[in-house]
């Protein structure tokens, strides 16, 4: 349907012209467990008031039919009002109650209503997920955030299930094939965030008090009856209780939404979403196979995120999607806040959020798609292509730097006023700025400017000058150029500079520290002149900037011979990101991190630093190490890894990550395969490792992919773990197989057929993109010749799976070789050339890929140059 992406401009002139009062919505889900029924019947009723009678406006619905519209009790003829996803309305009263009758789509993509059949009983789940725009595939209306209003929701579905929405249930009655569930109205809240729970769900309940705002909210936690047994819902309800206590008292705002359940649903295309009173999560949160500390700590995060989401988001609310960072970021930084303030993990969240969320913004913000946290959302497709590491890791990095600015204090105080004078209604940039600057007394407006409508990290480097062992001078050099303009984009970076030197017992100690207000190109740190030379001088000490870090030469060498000596995880992990920065710069040979790694990591005792390492490890391997040293490289980290396993302390969570690690290295080398195989056959497990369902499909997955799994063995596997992660493991593994046929079949079920389920469409992509890139060079030509196709004819959801999923990204760089002249790059080029007015999100995606692939390719580049330099070394010596 050409009108589905509503524009901005569209959306404001709508908003100009409606004010909607409120929405009475009916669906009847008593056919879902009909696997032939396609469609099951939606009512809108829709009371709203026009700006000017005689005027004209449009609802929104996307579904196979709309059976009736009646508008002020007068009836339309759907033929005459129907124009693709739109319902327009013409003659408006100053006041108007407009109904609408249709069928709606079970969806298998996770958009609008998904419909889940679990293979371990048979069952069938249902739940929504509409952000930023698919309410309108369950029911038609005005899907714009700033369109704000009640809603009273009415399902019937199957007597016996549970049924929820955002509201408390106000009656259920009998109704013809099943249960009518009525609730009660919801307070104003935007479309995007409704939603409706409905299957033969396990629910666990609890309930919440506090007592300095006399606040009662019945809690809830749902998920599917087959992983019941499973369901730690007592430590989620633990670290629910606490998020409430910190953010009811930080916000000083009670939670306004009634009750708080949380629904864990299959086949979810996200994390989690933030519907007030009825929060989803992706079932992967509920662990059926052994989970790590840090694991534990990503769902307490989640949780938490949502939860702020409640007040950030569903209580005050963007206007338009340009600020999603308004919610985004918000969450983003109060989900670590909390974690860090009010659950058992502490510190530790800081550690998470430089090691995973900020390199997650550093990655995101040097590609050539890079935008402003503020960024330009001209229509909806934009807006789905923004829920990215900008909007969410770049923003909550940025809000931490605020926080350093204008002080913990003066932030809360603004954000309150913000709640308070904001709540229920839409806003945008201007109006965080105005509380937060009375609060601090500062005019933020430079700031914001530098900070949120700007694009592109800062590099700080460090410049250090010394006599006699000691620091005569210290300047950090700032590099900043917005990618977007090309303009300089110098940022005031309020932060630390940390010296660290080996103790008399071998320790990296902390001998010093200075704070420095970061302002243009060169800035001279005082207070560090006349200390010793220090063996690791870590700029952003703390990290409260966000910024790329460089290490002086000195300071690079400790950190790759000796970082494991140094005792504060914070600490380590900025310096383990910015080796990996340089990595990825081309700065450092990929061959010297994973030696580090390998040197370093048995020693690592904060998880989600020991997971961090082993991930962009196995990526160096694979991306960045020149295809002349991957093979010997990925033999010596398949023996390190299964050192690593035996050595572990038995049952841990370390020997688990490396377990899982060396599962993951081989699907790209056979360096492995043999303890691999012993793994799974039980041959050969160290003392407290178990291979359950989730480790054994990941080291079948790896055989499969190297030709050491048939068929029969990875059916027979599934055979006796019918589940629904077993169920994708098997799916991975099955096409990862090295056969042409098997890449052809999945080749054809992933971009020609169209029955595959958004997760197991996901898990085709993941098993045809391994099992060697000669299967896989044919397929290249057809990828771009599919590209206008799979955008044209799939969700967006879907076809961004298809787009990104099947780039031919790993590649390798024959010596010699320009990177921008390898052939990938060059058909990618032209593939652009040829397409300058193809749809943004779909140029947006092969872009960014394009960008992964040179970088790649640039990184091989550097490092045979670094081998060739070094060879010639050892010859003139």
């Amino acid at each position: 349907m050409s009108n589905e992406n509503l524009r901005r401009g569209e959306a404001a002139a709508r908003a100009a012209l409606v004010t909607v009062h409120s929405y009475d919505v009916s669906v009847d889900v008593t056919n879902a467990q009909d696997p032939q029924a396609a469609t099951f019947a939606s009512r809108s009723e829709i009371r709203f008031a026009a700006a000017e009678a005689g005027s004209s406006t449009f609802l929104d619905f996307i579904g196979p039919a709309v059976l009736g519209v009646e508008l002020n009790g007068r009836a339309l003829d759907p033929t005459d009002v129907v124009d693709g996803a739109r319902i327009q309305l013409s003659g408006l009263q100053l006041e108007n109650t407009v109904v609408v009758a249709a069928a709606a789509a079970y969806s298998r993509s996770g958009e609008g209503l998904h419909r889940f059949v679990d293979p371990a009983d048979g069952k069938t789940y249902l739940y929504t997920q509409y952000e930023p725009a698919d309410s309108r595939r369950v029911f038609a209306n005005f899907e714009q955030p700033d369109l704000k209003a009640p809603f009273t929701f009415h399902v019937t579905a199957p007597s016996g299930w549970e049924v929820a929405s955002n509201a408390v249930t106000a009656s259920s009655t009998p109704a013809p094939g099943g249960t009518r569930w009525d609730f009660a109205a919801t307070l104003p809240m935007s479309t995007y965030i409704t939603t409706i729970l409905a299957g033969p769900y396990f629910k666990a309940t609890d309930h919440y008090h506090h007592d300095g705002y006399d606040l009662d909210v019945p809690l809830a936690a749902y998920c599917r009856a087959s992983i019941a047994g499973h369901f730690d819902a007592d430590a989620i309800f633990t670290v629910t209780k606490d998020g409430l206590d910190y953010f009811n008292e930080l916000f000083d705002y009670p939670y306004p939404w009634g009750k708080y359940d949380q629904a864990f649903v299959p086949e979810y295309n996200l994390g989690a979403m933030e519907n007030p009173g009825l929060v989803t999560f992706t079932e992967n949160y509920v662990f059926t196979s052994r989970a790590t500390d840090s694991q534990f700590q990503g769902r307490a995060n989640t949780i938490l995120h949502e939860m702020a989401h409640m007040w950030f988001g569903d209580l005050v609310t963007m206007t338009w999607w340009d600020d999603l960072w308004l919610k985004e970021s918000f969450a983003d930084y109060m989900g670590h806040l909390g974690v860090a303030e009010a659950t058992e993990w502490g510190a530790k969240s800081w550690t998470l959020f430089a090691a995973r969320r900020k390199s997650w913004a550093y990655v995101q913000d040097q590609l050539p798609t890079t935008h402003p946290i503020v960024a330009d959302i001209k229509d909806l497709e934009a807006a789905k292509g923004n829920f990215d590491g900008i909007t969410y890791a770049k923003g909550a990095s940025v809000l931490k730097q605020l926080v350093a600015y204008v002080g913990f204090e003066a932030f809360t105080a603004g954000t309150r006023e913000y709640f308070r004078t904001h709540e229920y209604s839409n806003t945008s940039l201007a109006d965080l700025l105005a509380p937060l600057g009375a609060a601090s007394g500062r005019d933020l407006g430079a700031w914001a400017q530098a900070w949120l409508q700007t694009s592109g990290p800062s590099t700080l480097t460090p410049e250090v000058q010394e006599a006699d062992g000691v620091i005569t001078t210290v300047l950090l050099r700032q590099d900043a150029v917005d990618p977007v303009t090309g303009l300089s984009a110098l940022r005031p970076h309020r932060l630390k500079v940390g010296l660290y030197s080996f103790d008399d017992d071998g320790a990296l100690v902390r001998t010093g520290q200075a704070t420095t207000d970061v302002t243009g190109v060169l800035t001279e740190i005082d207070g560090l002149a006349g200390q010793p030379v220090p063996d690791l001088l870590l700029v952003n000490d703390e990290d409260l900037t966000y910024a790329k870090i460089r290490l002086d030469g000195r300071s690079q060498a400790t950190a790759l011979a000796g970082l494991d000596k140094l005792a504060d995880p914070l600490a380590r992990g900025l310096v383990f990101s910015a080796l990996w920065g340089a990595v990825r710069d081309a700065l450092l040979p990929a061959s010297d991190y994973v030696e580090a790694v390998l040197r370093l990591a048995p020693a690592e005792t904060d998880l989600v630093l020991l997971q961090t390492l082993v991930d962009n490890a196995l990526y160096a391997v694979e991306h960045f190490c020149p295809a002349t040293q991957r093979e010997a490289l990925a033999a010596a980290a398949a023996e390190a890894f299964a050192g690593f396993v035996d050595a572990a302390e038995a049952g841990s969570d370390t020997q688990l990550v490396w377990a899982r690690a060396l599962a993951q290295l081989g699907r790209r080398t056979d360096a492995s395969l043999a303890r691999i195989r012993a793994l799974v056959d039980a041959t050969a497990v160290p003392a407290g490792l178990v291979v359950d369902s989730a480790l054994r499909w990941q080291l079948l997955q790896a055989l499969a992919s190297r030709g050491q799994a048939e068929l029969a063995e990875l059916d027979a596997a599934l055979a006796a773990d019918n589940t629904a992660s077993a169920r994708a493991g098997h799916t991975v593994a099955s096409t990862a197989r090295p056969l042409a046929q098997v890449k052809e079949r999945a080749w054809e079920m992933a971009v020609v057929g169209t029955a595959l389920s958004n997760e197991l469409l996901g898990a085709t992509i993941e098993g045809f993109m391994l099992g060697g890139s000669d299967l896989l060079a044919p397929y290249v030509g057809s990828y771009f010749d599919a590209l206008d196709g799979i955008w044209a004819g799939r969700s967006i959801e879907i076809a961004s799976r298809l787009v990104r999923g099947l780039y031919p990204a790993t590649a390798d760089l024959a010596p010699g070789q320009d990177p921008a002249g390898h052939p990938v790059v060059v058909r990618t080029d032209e593939w652009l050339a040829g397409h300058a007015q193809a749809p943004a999100g779909l140029r947006r995606i092969v872009l960014e890929q394009r960008e992964h692939l040179l970088r790649a390719l640039l990184a091989q580049e550097f490092g045979m140059a670094q081998q060739t330099a070094n060879e010639g070394t050892v010859a003139v010596h």
